[in-house]
């Protein structure tokens, strides 16, 4: 697989600076049950890192220290790490919001079968994947059979009391191929009405995300001669009032060896935050948290403010 890094190092994105830190977004390891093609993490089934349980508690006391009011836990399938549930509950016991980015087949798979449970009885706050609500376009990204089992897991997950009511369910919408995400209000309106017609299942919000060019995705946009065009597709779109808002200005992305960068995707490239001449850990958080440092921007950074804009909370403009 093609490595998208050393292509987007140089850049003319605007320079920004953090804001402050309301979220700690954890990778607990890049294993998954699936394995889909817009993957930025290439997640899979064989990956096998993984935060151990030494990490997991420092990332506690990070979080307790500086009072941080979000663990927003992704992965690879966060569930599968052997400590994500103790990571939870930790969590939760400081009174923090934990989001789970759950692919929703992960709660069928064997040994996680009271996960949803779990889930309903710790107040966790679901944002799960699922690309369409249309059985060919689910399975065309994410494998044959993903789109009834995901469906299966919502219907679950209703039953429990997400989606509409006290336990927030939100969904998270990829394009399938190199364009950028339509618009999130008309998206989340023909999600809820075909969802609700064709499979009585309800939802909070739909978010939608542009897929970034690195890792496995930016791999298929080399080997198919589409990496330039999306580029230049992603520059020509970018909306400066967007970057007031994206995710990095007020979070810091922790991987699972507990090194600290500016976002997910930051992580993925390997781009380390600016805030230190030296590659910060957790452990050198525990004094200090990196506040209004520069940071690190490459020219995927712009998958997050064209259009819309795309964060981890979804769209970031009307």
């Amino acid at each position: 697989m093609q490595d998208t890094r050393a292509l987007l190092l140089e850049t003319d994105f605007p320079a920004m600076r953090r804001l402050g830190v309301d979220t700690l977004q954890a990778n607990l390891g890049y294993r998954c049950n699936q394995s889909c093609a817009h993957c930025h993490v290439n997640a899979g089934p064989s990956r096998t890192e993984a935060m151990d349980r030494d990490t997991v508690d420092l990332l506690l006391d990070v979080a307790a220290r500086h009072r941080v009011a979000t663990l927003d836990l992704t992965g690879g399938a966060p569930e599968l790490n052997p400590h994500f549930r103790h990571l939870v509950s930790g969590a939760r016991a400081l009174g923090m919001r934990v989001i789970d980015r759950c692919n929703l087949t992960v709660l069928e798979e064997p040994g996680q079968e009271d996960l949803a449970e779990f889930l309903a009885g710790s107040g966790v706050a679901i944002t799960a994947s699922l690309p369409c609500y249309l059985e060919s376009n689910v399975d065309a990204q994410r494998g044959q059979g993903v789109h009834a089992r995901s469906i299966a897991a919502l219907r679950r997950l209703n039953a429990l009391g997400y989606g509409g009511g006290a336990l927030e369910l939100n969904l998270v919408y990829n394009p399938l191929g190199p364009s950028l995400p339509p618009p999130q209000q008309a998206l989340e309106q023909d999600y809820k009405r075909e969802l609700a017609a064709r499979h009585g299942i309800r939802f909070d919000r739909l978010l939608t995300l542009a897929n970034l060019p690195i890792a496995r995705f930016g791999a298929v946009l080399l080997a198919h001669g589409q990496f330039d065009d999306y580029l230049a597709l992603l520059k020509r779109n970018h909306v400066a009032a967007n970057l007031e808002h994206v995710m990095c200005r007020r979070l810091l992305s922790v991987d699972w060896r507990g090194f600290v960068y500016d976002c997910d995707f930051n992580q993925m490239l390997d781009l380390p935050l600016l805030a230190s001449d030296r590659r910060l850990h957790l452990r050198d958080l525990r004094g200090a948290l990196p506040l209004k440092a520069p940071i690190a921007t490459g020219e995927h950074c712009y998958g997050c403010t064209a259009g819309q804009g795309s964060s981890c909370s979804g769209a970031l403009a009307a």
